[in-house]
């Protein structure tokens, strides 16, 4: 199962403070855990919301939105990608990890990503080929 874990961002972090290097020490150590024993399948920081887009659907219209948005709680500021075996892994590894945020109050959410077998049949053999494909490339430009 893989599960991604968001860093919710915060005032700091929105304002572009970078982490010291103390936090980054910490934070690569973690990282280097995770490497070691195999969970690890991505993690990044991510720029402030002001750097940012968003892209609003209604039917077949698109609208562009510049950042930086308003509400800092509901924005992301990093992910961590894992493959573990259940939530509760998920969340034991979390719990190890460094607070993002040099002591300050911060949050870590942790959602379950989709697999092909989620779908059901309207993921059909045709549309696993294709998922499959497109792995694959992506993989051969990594």
């Amino acid at each position: 199962m893989r599960f991604m874990a968001m860093v919710r961002a915060t005032r700091a972090s929105e304002a572009g403070e970078m982490p010291s290097e103390k936090l980054l020490t910490e934070m690569g150590r973690f990282n280097e855990e995770l490497v070691k024993a195999g969970v690890l399948l991505a993690g990044e920081g991510l720029h402030p919301s002001a750097r940012g887009a968003r892209i609003r659907y209604a039917g077949d219209q698109r609208t562009v939105i510049d950042g930086p948005f308003a509400e800092t709680k509901e924005l992301i500021a990093g992910f961590w990608l894992l493959q573990v075996a259940s939530l509760e892994e998920a969340v034991e590894w979390l719990k190890r990890a460094p607070n993002p945020f040099d002591g300050i109050e911060s949050e870590v959410e942790i959602r379950r990503v989709y697999e092909a077998e989620d779908f059901g049949a309207e993921f059909t053999p045709e549309l696993q080929e294709q998922e499959a494909k497109l792995r694959a490339q992506m993989a051969n430009q990594a």
